[in-house]
């Protein structure tokens, strides 16, 4: 019996169709068959250690701490996969030996491209629940893991394409559903992707330094020099008319303004009005010419490590930081009202700065928990 024309053609047509469909253009990436994964969903609970003198972690409900999701996260931090051609990770601007900063006055990306900002140490991160980098854009941790890979100065990716190397990954999937449950490659998303990096984040608390040594634990003494600079450091413990007022803004445990978030205008630059800020901060996202100027107030805990200061890195030594202060503002509107001149000694300088290095923790910089797993 001969087959009629028509589906003869039928047929062509249709293996014609499954041919092409199978091409694809060059701008859409493949898409990977939705395989199975196999492996057991057994998330084992992570106990975050944070010391009584410290707040409180802030651990988001649905995105609770585990051995698997911290493992996975911390692979991803390190892992130059997520850049466009995997060449940078995350860890490239947040280097564990510099209290995970880069050293650089503004990082730069796959293109060399350099950043706005400086690279913000993302130490003791659990104690924050909202608004986060300099200007406060990211309402969460897991959103501000989600930023970097879609900028086109840093990482230069899109999540489509990073899902998709990560789905046909050898390890990743298994990881994935180790973590989280899933049970197909498909269902690696951002969200889970930036759920995981965020709960590696959270594990980073640094509080053993000499400071908490000497402090909180009953161990050993200050210098005579990290003492007289420990009262210049905190305003009601000062004599002085003339005081540096550093405590004021970074109070302690923590030593940034936790949990408050806030952000101010430190006097670093005279403009001649809110609008002529070359770099607006909190103002780019709240709108009010009010907050133009004004950044996010960061922690001082391991600051001997984290040079060059400030938002745009414009200061390579705490000489220069506490020389800047001293000078006082330059009357702008919106100047934090701690901004005033003050003096101070050499001596009392290098006993400020002494004291500044007690809250160096060098447990925190050798830590292997927090170090690349890929070596």
């Amino acid at each position: 019996m001969r087959t009629p024309p028509y589906v003869v053609v039928f047929g062509l047509m249709a293996a014609a169709a499954v041919f092409f469909s199978g091409c694809g253009s060059e701008d859409e990436p493949v898409q990977p068959k939705d395989e199975f994964i196999a492996g057991e969903y057994n998330p084992q609970p992570f106990s975050l250690s944070v010391p009584s003198w410290m707040p409180l972690p802030i651990i988001p409900e649905d995105n609770p701490l585990t051995l698997q999701g911290v493992e996975l996260g911390r692979r991803l931090f390190y892992d130059p996969i997520l850049s466009a051609d995997s060449t940078l990770a995350c860890a490239g601007c947040h280097q564990q030996s510099k209290a995970f900063t880069d050293g650089q006055a503004r990082s730069r990306g796959i293109r060399g491209l350099e950043t706005r900002r400086s690279s913000m140490s993302i130490a003791n991160l659990a104690f924050h629940s909202r608004e986060l980098f300099w200007d406060g854009r990211a309402k969460t941790l897991e959103q501000l893991a989600l930023i970097p890979v879609e900028d086109p100065v840093e990482m230069n990716d899109t999540w489509p394409n990073v899902l998709q190397k990560l789905r046909r990954h050898p390890d990743y999937p298994r990881r994935f559903r180790e973590a989280f449950g899933i049970e197909y490659k498909s269902q690696i998303t951002k969200e889970l992707a930036a759920k995981a990096m965020a709960q590696f984040m959270r594990t980073l608390v640094s509080a053993n330094s000499r400071y908490d040594k000497v402090v909180w634990r009953n161990q050993g003494w200050f210098t005579d020099e990290e003492e007289r600079g420990r009262q210049l450091f905190f305003f009601e413990e000062s004599q002085q008319v003339s005081h540096p007022g550093c405590s004021h803004c970074h109070f302690a445990p923590t030593f940034g303004n936790n949990p408050f978030n806030t952000y101010t205008n430190n006097g670093l630059q005279y403009v001649p009005n809110l609008e002529a800020f070359p770099d607006r901060g909190r103002g780019e996202v709240t709108g009010n010419r009010l907050d133009n100027g004004k950044f996010r107030v960061v922690s001082l805990r391991n600051i001997e490590l984290t040079a060059p200061y400030m938002h745009d890195g414009r200061f390579q030594t705490l000489e220069e930081v506490l020389d800047n202060y001293s000078r006082g503002g330059h009357g702008v509107e919106n100047e934090d009202a701690n901004i005033l001149p003050f003096t101070l000694t050499a001596r009392e300088k290098a006993d400020l700065i002494a004291f500044l290095k007690t809250l160096t923790d060098q447990d925190f910089i050798a830590n292997p928990a927090y170090s690349n797993p890929f070596r």
